[in-house]
């Protein structure tokens, strides 16, 4: 801002030297005393619109200082605005009531997926709206590792390295990405699609599917 209102004062000294009026001379036409016009030169003093409406005719700058002018004016209109817009959505969301998070249990405890299995990765790239594909390229994997996440049968994580990787999908996630996984994984809590046991520990394993993949869950399972 200060340097577009150093510009003008600068058109103005050049408008008005072509011309061959001094300082004094233009602040006497203009009704301003000559300090005024000095520091609207350097750019340190905002006139108003009818000073540089008159100072452009004595200076016979035929529209072209007026011009300028509207040009800094439409500019300190613009950042004035957007200046109050921020003020504005700051006061809002001062006294605004918080709102709780959105959690897969509905508890309001925040949206985190303590452990990664297929239910939750699925989950994810449903409620981003992505094909296998299109997920496995967001996330820089092959379209086949993320098959194959969400197809396994053990609850057992696939590695740190993975898990870190869909925390951040889930992380980066925009609200109704977030509400969306939210409701999915609430709506699968209590869909079993087969269950077994771990031939090695003897513990009961089940893999868990949403209803949008009801005939993968099929095949899965048979």
């Amino acid at each position: 801002m200060a340097e577009a209102r150093k510009d003008l004062g600068r058109q103005l000294a050049e408008r008005r030297d072509m011309a061959r009026i001094t300082q004094r001379e233009l602040a006497r036409r203009l009704s301003y005393s000559r300090s005024t016009v000095a520091n609207v030169e350097i750019g340190r003093h905002c006139a108003p619109r009818k000073f540089w409406q008159r100072a452009d005719r004595e200076v016979g700058a035929t529209g072209g200082l007026l011009a300028a002018f509207e040009q800094v004016d439409a500019l300190v209109q613009a950042l004035q605005t957007q200046a109050t817009q921020a003020r504005e959505r700051q006061r809002a969301a001062k006294y605004a009531p918080a709102a709780p998070p959105v959690s897969a249990n509905g508890c309001g405890c925040g949206l985190v997926v303590g452990r990664w299995t297929g239910r939750e990765t699925r989950a994810l790239r449903e409620a981003l709206r992505m094909s296998l594909r299109i997920f496995a390229e967001h996330l820089g994997v092959r379209t086949s590792t993320v098959s194959g996440w969400e197809h396994q049968r053990r609850p057992a994580p696939p590695s740190l390295a993975t898990q870190a990787m869909l925390d951040q999908a889930l992380k980066s996630a925009d609200p109704d990405t977030k509400t969306r996984f939210g409701l999915i994984l609430a709506s699968t809590a209590d869909c079993t699609c087969s269950v077994g046991t771990d031939n090695a520990s003897g513990v009961a394993y089940g893999s868990t599917v949403t209803p949008l993949h009801g005939r993968e869950r099929t095949r899965a399972a048979s």
